[in-house]
């Protein structure tokens, strides 16, 4: 699965999404596969590229991630103020 491919599925299902929710990647990863989970490592990186970008926004317990976040992430529409808040 390329990363067009990826992109193009994370930016469908954050579009899918009411404003102030978030998705899990998994819901991203099983939708493309049943064999999903060798799409995790490949679709948080994706997922991390669009939020560097402002095009999504990746949340770790209701804030943003960082650039390189350790542990559980979710998935939500960007908001406005919120790109470069935590740059760790």
């Amino acid at each position: 699965m390329s990363d067009d491919d990826l992109r193009e599925a994370i930016l469908a299902r954050v579009a899918r999404l009411r404003p102030g929710t978030t998705c899990c990647p998994s819901e991203v990863a099983r939708a493309l596969a049943a064999d999903w989970r060798p799409l995790m490592a490949p679709l948080r990186r994706v997922a991390l590229e669009l939020a560097a970008a402002g095009r999504i926004a990746v949340l770790q317990k209701g804030s943003p991630a960082g650039r390189e976040p350790r542990g559980p992430i979710r998935l939500a529409l960007p908001v406005r103020g919120m790109a470069d808040e935590k740059a760790d």
